[in-house]
């Protein structure tokens, strides 16, 4: 056996131990791997398949056990191996040569959904969808942005299953991600084998049909980018599997060994900060019906040691296998975790229960690295093949198991730890009580008492150089197997053995120390306590009596007796000691001195009264008060007077927050003083026993505010040159601590009590605040744990008092800002107990034991005497408090123009508009109005007749041309209206400076704007179109078409406009014949009847045709129809309705690129050829693409634009159309005929516009009277604006100048949101998401005849549009997540689509919808015939999309 092992010692958790737990130094990486290697290095089974089939009561062959093997199955499942955990073999089979679908690289992609053959039960609900997502997850819903779940605890909004929910990036192949549905027999039967062995009564017959299956392999956290800086290498792999059948399913979640190198990950938004989150694991329902209350969820990991410790632990048995039961048929009111590895977490039924998240015990225990075990690859592969059953058919019992291991044989020799005593300790392995596996060895039932016991065939003891002994760490003792073992019927740790035969033991054995073995027994055995197999009683062996033997140097307190002749002696073992030591040999071992003039335990000694020094590194996370402060390795030098007792502290560069609350924490350099105490004649002090390795475990509990931290302080060690080496963590909450104040403790005296390996102490400690004259007393109480490794086998001295008592003579603490420098000084003396030492009471102000009420203050009096009075702003009798009202008594200052608003225990002085707090916080006091060049006539705009100054504050200011003008502001020109056919065609439009006016011609009535002809003046509609067109036509500049009219007054079937050349044929009525229109220099079209024709029709006239119909007889104007020759050819020039927009196109009717001109100029096309002589076939597409039509969304502080191409998102031509720096734009509309988008922004508090022109300036139109203003709705004919306000629940309209503002609503509104306007109908819409009664209203334009239009199964109706062709009314709804139209009168409800994200806003165009979206953070597009999600647009920026609107080249029209 090597020496390094030797020296390891009874050990026991890190915490406050009992004088019989004891752990060895942490750190120690050699003797770890000196540790590691005592054992035969057994790697897994070739399957974790075989381990199930032990568990679940079958043979690897499939043969079914009896079930009288009931009892040794959980023995056998402990049975497996410990170092290794589950191999990347013990996974699933995965790879895209099974099937696996490739997850798209990136830092937050998600897959298609996918499609299942049968639908999968999750909690209460069936899906048949689910999506991986690249952050750890799957779910039943498509995912939304990572930022809004990644960096947040369950529960989740939406349906989350996560193995490892964390900010994961897999860009630049770091990774990758696979998954699949299987249906193989291989997935399904292990599948089932965990399943029923994680639920033996639910299970039983679980048969799943199909699983689904996610790996993610060698995948890694995300980094911020940093120049030069290569990736890092932590990568992770883990495995999520469900499984499912007709009523129930089960998940399983696999951790490889080593598979989990990085625990958490940091929030994009604090990645300066050096803030980590760890991973969560767990499941959540998402969303319920019910808006108000969360679903149920269930948590596995809280904090980092819970994740680091998923691969060593089980709820199944098989470290790194987890298995829950996830969704049933029958009642299951949360997910149930596999219960057969120990205690499990919590699961929350819902948020209104319990918020925090739940721990899973055995995960959160913090084992340090000595604990862990890692696989190791070097260790190669290893087979361990599982042998049959001898005989069951003739009643034998034997079960044998053989584990047959490639490694080097090793010295003989093993390690056992302990079970934790602990109450709440987990009853799956540990890493400290997994059980470790010797070579060859048999579990054999009892065949009379069907009891198990471990018997172990004695080997050839395979030692190698000088005789050695097995060390052994000694168990808790029986009393404490006896309280604090967990319930038998769920299973204990198996000890660890090698070559060793393992019987129970009926009486227990005293365990050897360090280097030393035990007497009596036979060689070789280790007898194995009644407590090893939990719930049996364990009976004689008669063919092997078992001798007990006792240590004469300790009670009889072990568990586990090793017998052997062979023990280590001073010969071959006195290199452990210190150069300055020397060895001696015992009974039992041997142990190490240190010399005379030397001083410490014999591993480490340090001369007697010289100065020591100590180096060392401090970090820790803080809540000063409520601040997280958090510091990394600062530095810990210590200097040691050891001949006076006197130590010197000093930490560096602490955070001042941090150091300033750590003053009255002098135990931190107090550990120092009573490691190199004074010595009282025949004491030592604390080095003498520790030496240079132990833990310093300190609580420390402050009053009267309960803030609580903890201290670990280890020591590593002493370096080359004799400085002890330590690092310290600090972890917790202190109390803040005011710049300047200085902290005093006054001397003191504290017990500590001592046993084997474990000093405690627990004091309570008075301390002063001082600065100037102000000084406040107040207390803590401390905690101490000291542990670190023994040597047991020298004599213990007779009577040496298990109690001493630490004397601080000076305490001095001290920190100093300008060299960030925290300093600690103390005097210490050990010796005995002195007479009346009891420690003093603590005030019960002090501890908090006192009755004053929580709004009082406790007031401390003599000895344990004290007051209760009511803290300033209350009154009562100090045990009852109640708040003084100080604005109703008038005990308050607050001056004139001034609100005093009452708080608890205090109140609060607001000003009124225009006013501000003085400094006093009492007095208001006018706000001088800043400069404004609007006012004061600095300002370059154009004069005030054709412009306006918008004022921005200070001296920014900018300029706006009045409508009628367009320019830059600074320099406006008057727009000719009548250019733009503002006017009815039967009247005259006159442009005047800033305006125009329009008037009726001869033979119509009217305003200009809507003219009707007059019947009394007996002229034809041709003849009167005429007229009105000659009257225009004599004004300069106009381009009007003067219609032919024949003798009788009738149109001429043949139109040619005289300016432009286009000719088209006429109905009789006058209108033009779709598709009719030929350019300037072609062929005018034949207006005859048409001529007969025996040829098919060609693609041109086919697609016209479609059209026409699609059209239902009529286009708009807007709307696009081919033009085709006489024969049936696309004419070179086509041309939008009556747009005067045209393009060329080729013989096939393709626009030929970068033809497309502006109206008044027509593009240069070369006729085409003949057709060809094989036809092409008539394009796909029905609906022709909408020239010049496109999407404009509101996204915080922009307004983006969106192309269409028909119905078809342009996402490549998407840009920002507007940036509005400091905004959040959310209600957007468009107004058609000033082609001028307005805009709704809540941080500003207004509505603005803005010209689609280029060059154009936003203009504020309302900036007062708003409080969050949120849907827009323009009516383009009435030139009227309506918009909500939802924090003044009011409905209002204006002018679209901001004129004639008026509210039309502001009763019975609780969250008004959408609206939309029919402006032919004259119908106004909007909706009311309150979550009480959401309902959507409707009334006239004036704010007459309100009435409820739709109240019943809606939820969060965020998003409302009207069409005016198909009149229908539809809304999509965040709550019930549905899309649905209804005609205004509220009939013909019918839903659209069923299965929404999370929608805000809405607008219709042609056949589709366009809705933003909150989950998705884009624009998604539904066809409104089908309501399948056609496509979706998501912004490189990621964030939250609002308000949308469609933009036209025309107004469109509406029908009545």
């Amino acid at each position: 056996m090597s020496q390094r092992a030797s020296r390891r010692a009874p050990t026991t958790r890190r915490g406050f131990s009992s004088p019989s737990r004891e752990r060895f130094p942490p750190g120690r990486k050699t003797e770890l791997s000196t540790w590691t290697e005592l054992r035969s290095r057994p790697a897994p089974l070739a399957s974790y398949e075989d381990a199930i089939l032990i568990f679940d009561g079958a043979s690897p062959g499939g043969e079914t056990r009896s079930r009288r093997l009931a009892p040794p199955r959980l023995l056998l499942l402990l049975l497996l191996p410990r170092a290794a955990g589950l191999h990347p073999s013990g996974l699933f089979p995965y790879g895209q040569f099974r099937g696996d679908q490739l997850l798209k690289e990136g830092d937050d992609e998600s897959s298609a959904a996918v499609k299942l053959a049968s639908p999968l039960r999750f909690y209460d609900a069936q899906f048949s969808y689910l999506y991986v997502g690249t952050n750890g997850i799957i779910s039943t819903k498509d995912f939304p942005r990572e930022t809004q779940y990644v960096d947040d605890g369950f529960p989740t909004d939406f349906p989350a299953i996560a193995p490892f929910l964390a900010d994961i990036d897999t860009s630049q192949g770091r990774g990758r991600i696979l998954y699949r549905e299987d249906t193989s027999p291989q997935v399904l039967g292990l599948a089932a084998r965990y399943a029923r062995a994680g639920f033996p009564s639910t299970a039983a017959g679980f048969a799943p049909t199909h699983a689904f299956l996610a790996t993610w392999e060698q995948v890694g956290a995300y980094e911020e980018p940093r120049l030069g800086a290569p990736p890092s290498r932590e990568l992770n792999t883990f495995q999520a599997v469900l499984a499912s059948d007709e009523s129930d399913t089960y998940a399983f979640f696999l951790y490889p060994a080593n598979g989990l190198q990085f625990f958490g990950t940091r929030p994009k938004e604090s990645y300066n900060v050096q803030l980590e989150l760890p991973a969560r694991v767990g499941f959540c329902r998402g969303e319920t019906d019910d808006p108000k209350r969360e679903g149920p969820y269930f948590s596995l990991t809280s904090t980092e040691q819970s994740v680091k410790n998923l691969y060593q632990h089980s709820n199944l048995g098989i470290p790194g296998v987890w298995a829950f039961h996830v969704g049933s048929t029958s009642p299951l009111d949360n997910v149930k975790p596999a219960t057969v590895g120990g205690f499990l977490p919590q699961a929350h039924p819902s948020a209104s229960q319990e918020h925090g998240f739940s721990h899973a015990v055995a995960l959160e225990r913090n084992y340090s690295e000595d604990d862990l075990d890692y696989y190791d690859e070097a260790e190669g592969e290893a087979e361990h093949p599982l042998t049959e059953p001898e005989d069951v058919s003739r009643g034998h019992s034997d079960i044998s198991v053989s584990f047959h291991s490639k490694a080097d044989p090793r010295p003989v020799g093993g390690g056992l730890s302990p079970p934790d005593s602990h109450p709440t300790s987990p009853l799956h392995p540990t890493p400290r009580n997994r059980p470790f596996y010797p070579k060859t060895e048999s579990v054999t039932l009892d065949p009379q008492t069907k009891e198990g016991r471990l018997v172990k065939e004695i080997d050839t003891l395979d030692v190698r150089g000088p005789a050695e002994s097995s060390e052994w760490t000694r168990g808790p003792a029986p009393s404490e197997i006896q309280e604090n073992s967990p319930d038998p019927s769920q299973g204990s740790p198996t000890p660890s053995l090698e070559n060793r035969s393992i019987r129970p033991d009926p009486d227990g054995g005293a365990l050897p120390s360090e280097g030393g073995a035990s007497r009596a027994h036979h060689e070789g055995d280790l007898v194995l306590p009644r407590s090893s197999l939990p719930g049996h009683t364990t009976p004689q062996d008669p063919g092997r009596h078992v001798q007990g033997a006792e240590d004469g140097n300790s009670p009889n307190t072990g568990v586990f007796t090793y017998r052997s002749s062979i023990k280590e002696t001073c010969e071959h073992n006195h290199g452990q000691c210190s150069r300055n030591a020397f060895c001696t040999d015992y009974a039992t071992g041997f142990c190490c001195h240190c010399q005379s003039r030397f001083n410490g335990n014999g591993k480490h000694c340090l001369p007697a009264g010289e100065p020591h020094r100590v180096n060392g590194k401090v970090s820790g996370h803080l809540l000063v008060d409520h601040t997280p402060v958090t510091f990394n390795d600062a530095d810990l030098h210590a200097y040691i007077v050891s001949n006076d007792g006197r130590a010197y502290t000093a930490i560096s560069h602490i955070p001042q927050p941090a150091a300033q609350a750590l003053l009255p924490l002098t135990p931190i350099g107090g550990l120092f003083g009573w490691l190199f105490a004074l010595e009282k004649p025949g004491w030592e002090n604390g080095f003498s026993l520790t030496g240079a390795t132990f833990i310093h475990d300190m609580e420390v509990t402050f009053y009267p505010g309960k803030e609580r931290v903890r201290i670990t302080q280890a020591a590593e060690g002493l370096d080359p040159e004799d400085y002890l080496v330590t690092k310290t963590n600090i972890q917790g909450q202190v109390p803040y601590i005011p710049a300047g104040f200085t902290a005093h403790v006054a001397p003191y005296k504290e017990l500590y009590h001592y046993s084997d390996s474990a000093v405690t102490s627990t004091s309570s400690r008075d301390y002063s605040l001082t600065f100037g004259a102000t000084n406040r007393t107040l207390s803590y109480r401390i905690h101490q744990n000291i542990t670190y490794q023994a040597c047991r086998h020298a004599p213990r001295t007779l009577g040496a008092p298990a109690t001493r008592q630490l004397t601080v003579d000076r305490v001095f603490a001290l920190y100093s800002d300008e060299e960030r420098v925290l300093r600690f000084a103390v005097s210490n003396q050990i010796g005995p107990v002195e007479e009346h030492s009891d420690p003093t009471p603590v005030n019960p102000c002090y501890d908090g034991s006192h009755t004053c009420g929580t709004t009082a203050q406790c007031h401390p009096g003599t000895g344990v005497d004290y007051t209760c009075k009511c803290a300033p702003g209350y009154q009562g009798d100090g045990r009852s408090c109640v708040d003084v009202n100080e604005c109703a008594t008038g005990f308050h200052r607050c001056g004139p123009n001034s609100v005093c608003i009452n708080l608890p225990g205090s109140y609060r002085c607001e000003c009124r508009s225009g006013y501000r707090l003085a400094e006093d916080q009492h007095t208001c006091i006018l706000i001088a109005p800043p400069p404004n060049p609007c006012e004061d006539g600095s300002h370059t705009c154009a004069p005030a007749a054709r412009a306006r100054c918008v004022h921005h504050g200070g001296s920014a200011f900018s300029c706006v041309c009045l409508p009628g003008y367009s320019g830059s502001g600074h320099q406006c020109t008057d727009v000719d209206e009548c250019l733009e056919n503002r006017c009815h065609p039967s009247a005259t439009c006159y442009n005047t400076a800033g305006s125009f006016s329009c008037r009726c011609q001869p033979g119509y009535h009217g305003d200009g704007l809507q003219c009707t002809p007059d019947n009394t003046s007996g002229l034809t509609t041709c003849e009167r179109q005429q007229l009105a067109a000659q009257a225009q036509h004599t004004y300069p500049g106009t381009r009007i078409h003067i219609p032919q009219c024949d003798e009788q007054g009738h149109f001429l079937p043949l139109q040619c406009h005289g300016g432009t050349g286009f000719c088209w044929c006429v109905t009789p009525d006058g209108h033009e014949v779709p598709g009719t229109r030929t350019p300037p220099g072609s062929n005018p079209p034949h207006c005859g009847p048409p001529a007969p024709t025996q040829r098919p029709p060609t693609m041109c006239e086919r697609w016209r045709e479609s059209l026409l119909q699609h059209y239902g007889g009529t286009p708009r104007d807007d709307q696009y129809v081919p033009q085709c020759d006489d024969l049936g050819h696309f004419v070179p020039m086509q041309c939008h309705g009556k747009s005067e927009f045209c393009w060329c196109v080729d013989r096939d009717g393709r626009e030929v690129p970068g033809t497309r001109s502006q109206p008044g100029t027509t593009p240069a096309c070369i006729p085409t050829v003949a057709p060809p002589s094989v036809r092409p076939t008539p394009r796909p597409d029905v609906i022709p693409p909408s020239v010049g039509t496109f999407l404009l969304y509101a996204q915080g502080q922009q307004i983006g634009y969106l192309p269409l191409s028909g119905t078809r998102l342009q996402k490549d031509a998407a840009r920002t159309l507007l940036s509005l720096q400091g905004s959040i734009v959310v209600g957007i509309d468009y107004d058609c005929r000033e082609r001028m988008v307005y805009w709704t922004d809540v941080a500003g508090r207004t509505i603005s516009r803005a010209s689609l022109e280029p060059g154009a300036e936003p203009e504020t139109i309302i900036n007062s009277g708003l409080i969050s203003p949120e849907g827009l709705a323009i009516d383009h004919f009435h030139r009227t604006m309506y918009w909500t306000d939802s924090g003044l629940d009011k409905i209002e309209r204006a002018r679209l100048d901001g004129s004639e503002r008026r509210a039309l609503f502001h009763t019975d509104l609780v969250n008004p949101r959408a609206i939309a306007v029919d402006p032919i109908r004259g119908n106004l819409y909007w909706t009311d998401w309150n979550r009480e009664a959401p309902k959507i209203e409707m009334s006239s334009l004036d704010g007459e005849n309100r009435r409820i239009l739709v109240n019943k199964d809606i939820g969060l109706p965020n998003g409302l549009t009207f069409n005016p062709l198909s009149k229908l009314l539809c809304w999509a709804d965040a709550g019930t997540k549905k899309l649905e139209c209804t005609l205004p009168d509220g009939t013909g409800r019918h839903v659209i689509q069923n299965n929404l994200n999370y929608p805000f806003s809405i607008v219709s165009y042609a056949n589709h919808f366009y809705h933003t979206d909150w989950r998705r953070d884009g624009v998604i597009s539904v066809n409104k015939d089908s309501g399948q999600f056609t496509d979706e647009y998501l912004p490189d920026q990621r964030s939250h999309l609002y308000g949308i609107t469609a933009v036209y080249p025309y107004c469109p029209a509406g029908r009545k």
